[in-house]
């Protein structure tokens, strides 16, 4: 074992970690479908996780020193591992039946208007709903509704879609001076939303859309211009005096129709991107390109997107049918 490393085992897959690493962040370590996942919880976010509680795991050994098993189903993003824990995650039927009940709860208010949503085919719940939601739901009472708003004049909030994941109000916080909005309200009534009616407007207020697990801040700037899996995304970058300008343009034939942050592998913001780059800079000639962002195979955004290594050769050579020719040109030769 690596100096000052602890292991932990991940349905069986064993992993070094630093002292003080996360469940999750292990997993992650290991990549795949071992990974939880996640719904509120943002590595770049301090404090965020804990509250959707999709990545609940099951530790059924705590320790080599302690290897009595959890009682119950924890947090991955909230708890840290310790030297010879042993977790479950797609291994333990308990665990996919607790996730299946989250998923169930999420949706509880959630409208299933995927079909003109602008976040479907990069939408997490929809992801999460498709691997362990329930195909018809038990809830017979009245869903809460609100009446979409502006916060902004490129942000529009649908806080029907809001499942309160509380990341757009950590990016506020962490990365302006002066956040103007939050949660409002207590319970079934909470909801994110402006102080009296003030406008979101600083030069990071756009990375609360990316954040957004779901659909529930859009870009008012693409709103129902088209589906991303018609559009053709391609890494860029400028120099840019208030952020990394390391972006993703989004084209639809020569037109830029949106421009977002580089995301990795777990769907986050690899770097934040300030409003010049998101909204003010939509043309090609302000960027510098880099080549056409990889996108996973299972995403709908790489439908008619293909990458090959190399194009398989138009004729295979196929040495038995051309021993045979060979013989039945010198037996055509023979009888002649």
């Amino acid at each position: 074992m690596s100096e000052g490393k602890i292991k932990v085992s991940i349905d069986g897959i064993l992993v070094e970690v630093e002292p003080g690493t996360t469940i999750m962040n292990a997993a992650r370590q290991i990549g795949g479908d071992v990974v939880p996942p996640a719904m509120c919880y943002y590595s770049s976010l301090e404090g965020s996780g804990g509250k959707c509680r999709t990545c609940l795991v099951k530790v059924s050994k705590g320790s080599e020193k302690d290897p009595r098993p959890m009682p119950k189903l924890v947090a991955s993003c909230r708890t840290g591992v310790m030297d010879g824990m042993e977790v479950q995650n797609i291994t333990s039927p308990e665990v996919l039946e607790a996730r299946k009940g989250i998923v169930e709860f999420l949706l509880i208010n959630h409208p299933l208007d995927c079909p003109v949503c602008d976040q479907a085919g990069e939408c997490d719940l929809q992801n999460l709903s498709y691997k362990h939601g329930i195909e018809e739901t038990r809830y017979n009472f009245d869903r809460r509704t609100f009446e979409k708003i502006d916060i902004g004049d490129k942000i529009k909030l649908h806080m029907t879609r809001c499942i309160l994941c509380y990341r757009c109000v950590m990016v506020a916080d962490q990365l302006t001076d002066k956040r103007v909005h939050g949660v409002l309200g207590r319970g079934d009534v909470s909801e994110i939303s402006t102080y009296i009616s003030n406008a979101v407007d600083n030069d990071f207020s756009g990375n609360m859309i990316d954040v957004c697990p779901v659909g529930a801040l859009t870009d008012r700037t693409f709103r129902f211009k088209n589906r991303v899996w018609f559009t053709k995304p391609v890494e860029a970058h400028r120099d840019c005096p208030t952020c990394s300008g390391k972006v993703t343009l989004w084209y639809k034939g020569e037109e830029v129709l949106r421009v977002t942050g580089r995301k990795d592998e777990f769907g986050e913001l690899e770097e934040f991107i300030c409003n010049d780059c998101r909204f003010d800079k939509k043309a090609t000639s302000d960027w510098v390109i880099d080549g056409p962002r990889s996108v996973k195979n299972t995403s709908v955004i790489s439908s008619n997107h293909y990458e090959l290594p190399a194009p398989p050769p138009v004729i295979k050579e196929n040495l038995k049918l051309q021993t045979e020719n060979k013989k039945q040109l010198e037996r055509a030769e023979k009888l002649k």
